[in-house]
């Protein structure tokens, strides 16, 4: 071969080698970003090109598919009775992404999760086209029901657990939205999405007020400085009077009195009788008396300073501050810095309700291929122990004493042992704002416990003389508690 030949089969080779380099790099290095680009519509269309796999609760789905009148994307993402569940499912919309249950199971629901393996190799021997799985809630359609016509016209959230296993049961917040509006690509869609966000509508209907908001938890916080002060023995004896005089002033102020609501006997109240009539200057001086640092270990027993707490959507972190020796005090009552979710004072409920322990809360059981074969089960899994088996039986106690005959007797349920407590946290600089209206409470039958509670109702169109615990929040526990508890008596 003649030099100007050989030089020209060198150059060509060198450009077959080039050649394949780069189909190799394309296809092996690059093939995932090039997939998940943006600005690859093939991928796109290839989503949309099938039904989505389904949120399922109590053995029914929640969504649902249907095809695009118009445009490249054949299917898009239905709700049934979309503003009741869409503080669980999120949304999926092929214009704005996803968010919640959507979003973090979208390679199952989308069927291109690795656990779906063995399903689409089936799928492709068999010609069928890809399938997405479904997700398997917790949730109790009956008590989501409850809690979301329980908050109706009021803006507030609805927390229920399964205090045994932790499994979420309702999880309602109020306003809210219908995922559907803005499922599709086209400017209805845009414009029903930009009229929620928070710019433009200033009720927020798309915050998932039960994990994403925190606020003043108010005197439902009282059963845990009441569990501090058993766990760490500054009182034993919930009948026994305590060292609670009255007037009791703040430390480290001028003689500033800590106030209770009304005429209510806590002159040195026992604990039982103190969480009955909700007296703030018991609750107030032992904080005080057990001090910042052990306050602060209790709470975060009970998930409090926690900013992971995933269900498997992630709350929002719940608050128990470093603080002074007042301003503790305050935060022993539940206001000052405390801060808290409706997910956070379920927790706490549940953890008394359950002898103590603290399960994990979750909202997903399982994950299932299109071919029903169950991919992922849930175990159920203890968080941590924030009271002794001992002192939580004493907390119940206290618990079912304001209930049966102290400020939370609107949680009654009929042949069922009910335990409560009730809270109206204050809102605003000095109290200006409408008050927080608040109720936990856990419902036990020989049985067992099979839901623990938490209401707030952040505003509502009722006069700011009637908003209290008792009043708002307590009816509507106790529909979520009756719900879950149909066909358990």
């Amino acid at each position: 071969m003649n030099k100007p030949l050989r030089r020209v089969a060198i150059f060509c080779g060198l450009l077959v080698l080039s050649l394949l380099i780069r189909v190799n790099w394309v296809q092996f290095v690059q093939a995932d970003e090039l997939k998940n680009d943006t600005h690859n519509r093939r991928v796109a269309i290839e989503r949309y090109s099938q039904p989505r796999g389904n949120i399922i609760v109590d053995g029914k789905a929640v969504t649902g598919s249907t095809t695009n009148e118009s445009g490249d994307f054949k299917y898009k993402r239905t709700y049934k009775d979309g503003p009741m569940w869409a503080p669980v499912t999120g949304y999926a919309s092929q214009a704005f992404g996803s968010n919640q249950l959507e979003k973090l199971n979208d390679s199952i629901l989308s069927g291109t999760d690795d656990k779906l393996f063995f399903s689409r190799t089936v799928d492709m021997f068999t010609g069928e086209k890809q399938k997405g799985g479904d997700v398997v809630t917790t949730l109790n359609a009956k008590a989501q029901k409850a809690a979301y016509d329980g908050l109706n016209k009021s803006k507030g959230a609805v927390a229920a657990i399964n205090p045994e296993t932790g499994a979420i049961l309702a999880l309602a917040s109020t306003p809210s939205y219908d995922p559907s509006t803005f499922a599709g690509m086209s400017d209805k869609d845009a414009k029903a999405y930009n009229g929620l966000l928070k710019k433009n509508n200033p009720d927020d209907p798309m915050l998932n007020r039960a994990l994403r908001q925190t606020y003043p938890p108010g005197s439902t916080f009282k059963v845990v400085t009441a569990a501090a002060a058993l766990e760490n023995g500054l009182y034993t004896d919930i009948n026994a009077k305590t060292d609670s005089p009255l007037p009791w002033y703040l430390p480290d102020t001028a003689h500033q009195p800590l106030n209770n609501e009304g005429n209510i006997p806590c002159e040195n109240a026992s604990l039982k009788e103190a969480l009955r009539w909700s007296c703030n200057t018991v609750f107030g001086k032992i904080s005080a008396d057990l001090g910042n640092k052990k306050m602060k270990a209790e709470a975060e027993k009970f998930g409090y300073n926690n900013p992971e707490v995933d269900t498997p959507v992630r709350a929002a972190e719940s608050v128990y501050p470093t603080d002074n020796r007042p301003q503790n005090a305050m935060a022993g009552i539940g206001q000052a810095s405390n801060r808290a979710t409706p997910l956070q004072m379920a927790m706490i409920t549940a953890a008394i309700a359950n002898g103590g322990k603290l399960m994990k809360p979750y909202m997903v059981d399982q994950l299932v291929a299109p071919n029903l074969n169950v991919v992922q089960q849930h175990t159920p899994e203890a968080m941590s122990q924030p009271l002794k088996p001992e002192n939580a039986q004493k907390l119940q106690e206290m618990m079912e004493g304001v209930v049966k005959n102290g400020t939370g007797t609107n949680g009654q349920i009929d042949g069922v042992t009910v335990g409560g407590k009730t809270g109206t946290a204050q809102h605003g600089e000095n109290n200006k704002d409408n008050p927080y209206a608040w109720f936990i409470s856990y419902a036990k039958t020989s049985k067992g416990t099979p839901v623990a509670v938490a209401v707030v109702i952040e505003g509502s169109d009722t006069l700011r003389g009637d908003i209290a615990g008792g009043k708002l929040a307590a009816p509507i526990a106790k529909k979520v508690m009756e719900a879950v508890l149909d066909g358990k008596k």
